[in-house]
């Protein structure tokens, strides 16, 4: 057996996780709040807790546009950030996440990083679901706010999806 089978398999999830959450940031009303947050924070939320604990949450350093509390959607923050620079956040996380999925190993899924609690398949998981249910709140204030359902890409067809670039089920 390969020794990145299992990791393989997570890349693959792991890129629809981002494809599903870039069609959640592109459907989503951005204006919109979810309960008296701006939803934009609650992307920024998202996408934070990715960078810091997919890999190690105890080797993370704070991205450039970060403020204090403004990962924590429950807090408020002063600061603003644009459409622009949530997307290149979006893009800068995902590049890392892939290549840090590009030099593991399945035998280092069992292990735990340097100071971590974690196992580093628990961390992947973690945000597996941590992502998929902020996708879910996202996905469910299009449909309240605007009557349309947005994609979804799953195990089957997404390849034919994303090609077609639809943003909305039918």
């Amino acid at each position: 057996m390969d020794s990145r089978t299992l990791v393989k398999m997570i890349q693959e999830q792991t890129e629809l996780i981002f494809c599903n959450m870039s069609i959640s940031m592109k459907t989503c009303p951005w204006e919109g709040q979810i309960c008296g947050t701006p939803v934009w924070r609650y992307f920024y939320h998202t996408l934070h807790s990715c960078d810091k604990w997919y890999r190690n949450p105890n080797a993370f350093a704070e991205p450039a546009i970060h403020a204090p509390a403004l990962d924590k959607v429950d807090l408020p923050c002063d600061k603003t950030l644009t459409e622009k620079e949530l997307w290149d956040y979006f893009d800068a996380v995902r590049g890392r996440t892939l290549a840090y999925l590009n030099e593991l190993t399945d035998a280092e899924l069992y292990e735990k990083p340097q100071g971590c609690p974690y196992t580093r398949l628990e961390l992947v998981l973690g945000q597996f679901r941590h992502f998929m249910c902020h996708i879910g709140i996202f996905d469910g204030l299009t449909i309240a706010q605007t009557g349309k359902y947005p994609t979804v890409l799953g195990l089957e067809g997404w390849q034919e999806k994303l090609r077609d670039g639809k943003l909305y089920d039918e």
